[in-house]
């Protein structure tokens, strides 16, 4: 009996994951169908789309892997990188 996956909807192909960053961390930890992991690197992503802004908040800092595309939100035990930033 051959194996049938459910079919993707366009709405759960638009929408990635969403995971907490952990301190210090500059690589992504996601890990694909295999178990292999991505090991992108994170990148601050300041123009994201309004779908994404509906979920997260407005003016969050958020990191996307370059590579497989996953969010990272700040850790908030950390102080975040745009405080610094500030005049």
């Amino acid at each position: 009996m051959p194996e049938t996956t459910p079919p993707v909807t366009a709405e759960q192909e638009t929408k990635p994951k969403i995971k907490t960053r952990k301190p210090k961390q500059r690589a992504c930890d996601e890990k694909d169908a295999k178990g292999k992991l991505c090991n992108g690197h994170l990148k601050r992503w300041y123009d994201y789309p309004k779908e994404i802004k509906a979920r997260i908040g407005p003016k969050a800092e958020i990191y996307r892997c370059e590579f497989c595309k996953t969010l990272y939100k700040p850790d908030l035990s950390e102080m975040p990188h745009s405080y610094t930033l500030r005049y």
